[in-house]
C-alpha cells in the first residue's frame, strides 16, 4: 500500500455516498477499509461480490423474508446463516448487490475477539470467523453500517487489490469477484497466482 492524503492523521469516516455504486466496484472500494462492531474489527482485506442479476446472489430469485435487507438502502448490513453453521455478514450495494466480508486484519478488541473465537490463531480469516471475531448475527442484519453499532474508518492508504474467482459457491464460479488486499497474510485463501 501506498501512502495516502491521510497518513499523518486519523482516517476520516468511510462516505455513506461510497456505498452507492454496483457490488463489485463497491467491493473493490472496500479492500484497505476498517470496520468496527462495538469497537471491535480491523481493515477488510477480503471481499466478494455479488450483483441482482447474478445466479449466485441471494437477490436472484427476488425478494424474501431471508434477504430483504439485499433490497434495502446501500449500505446496509445483509446478515445470513450459512448452511445453518454460522454468520456471513454483507453490505448492501445499489440495484440489489451485496459485498460479502470474507477477511480481516484484526486491530482492535482483539480479547474479545479471542474470547468469542476461543483461540488466538486465524481470529477473522473467512466469513464465519470473521462474524464470530466480531459478535455479528442476526441483530444486525438491516442495520446502516455508517451508525453504531458499526463504526467505519476510510483507508488511509490506496490499497493494491488482487482478483480471483469467487469460492464456496456452485453457480457462477468462474465470475472474478473475490478481491483481495495483495500480500496481506490474513486472507481466507491465497489468490491464483
Amino acid at each position: 500500500m501506498t501512502p495516502g492524503p491521510h497518513s499523518d492523521r486519523s482516517p476520516p469516516p468511510f462516505p455513506v455516498e461510497a456505498f452507492d455504486q454496483s457490488a463489485p466496484e463497491l467491493a473493490v472500494r472496500l479492500i484497505g477499509v476498517s470496520i468496527f462492531v462495538a469497537g471491535v474489527g480491523g481493515v477488510i482485506v477480503e471481499t466478494e461480490a455479488y450483483t441482482r442479476d447474478d445466479p449466485a446472489s441471494h437477490s436472484f430469485a427476488g425478494p424474501t423474508s431471508r434477504n430483504a435487507a439485499m433490497f434495502g438502502q446501500a449500505g446496509t448490513a445483509y446478515v445470513y446463516r450459512s448452511y445453518g453453521l454460522h454468520w456471513c455478514f454483507n453490505i448492501v450495494a445499489k440495484d440489489g448487490g451485496a459485498v460479502l466480508l470474507r477477511a480481516l486484519e484484526p486491530t482492535a478488541g482483539l480479547g474479545d475477539m479471542v474470547g468469542r473465537r476461543g483461540r488466538a490463531q486465524a481470529l477473522c480469516t473467512g466469513p464465519g470467523r470473521l462474524t464470530q471475531a466480531l459478535g455479528i448475527d442476526a441483530g444486525h442484519d438491516g442495520l446502516s453500517v455508517s451508525k453504531k453499532p458499526f463504526c467505519m474508518k476510510d483507508r488511509a492508504y490506496a490499497a493494491e487489490v488482487v482478483t480471483g474467482p469467487r469460492v464456496g459457491i456452485s453457480k457462477a464460479r468462474e465470475q472474478p469477484w473475490r478481491f483481495g488486499l495483495k500480500g496481506s497474510p490474513y486472507l481466507s485463501r491465497r489468490f491464483p497466482a
